[in-house]
């Protein structure tokens, strides 16, 4: 008799990101970007008083990769999101939203005004992950996003924190 598979529930961690996390952050970040970030830029970003991000690992696995990681900047009481990635063999966890929903936290803690973003016109997975969290579409930038099909645009997302 076969019985059912149902997959294993995964638990992850969410950790503040640290200059130690850039060399295993920038294969993460190659994976979705046709120019992705190397570690050294990660870390000259990580170096900037008022750039800050979250890596989320699965437990039991914390010397590792991350998982995920989100990397935001606040200056003058606007912040943007520098970029977020996922790895593909984690996705479907809800760690975007984890990953989005700790920088949200940690902005209204220093009293943000607003939160930017630029986001893939066609990465639609990502474009609802913004909307349920209330950002709205306020500009365009044409041909943004460059890749081996072509370019594609970005759409520039506020959300309004006070």
């Amino acid at each position: 008799m076969k019985l059912p598979f149902w997959p294993l529930k995964r638990d992850y961690a969410l950790e503040l990101l640290t200059i130690g996390d850039s060399a295993a952050i920038a294969p993460l970040h190659r994976e979705d970007f046709v120019r992705p970030w190397s570690g050294e830029e990660f870390s000259q970003l990580l170096e900037q008083d008022t750039v800050f991000g979250f890596a989320v690992r699965e437990v039991g696995h914390g010397t590792e990769a991350p998982a995920g990681f989100v990397l935001a900047r606040l200056a003058a009481g606007e912040a943007e999101i520098l970029t977020i990635a996922v790895s593909r063999a984690h996705r479907r966890h809800g760690l975007g939203w984890r990953l989005m929903d700790a920088v949200l936290r940690e902005l209204h803690a220093q009293r943000a005004e607003a939160l930017f973003l630029e986001v893939d016109e066609t990465n639609a997975p990502a474009i609802a992950l913004y909307r349920k969290f209330g950002f709205h579409e306020v500009g365009k930038r044409p041909n943004y996003y460059q890749s081996a099909q072509g370019a594609t645009g970005a759409l520039v997302m506020r959300l309004d924190l006070r």
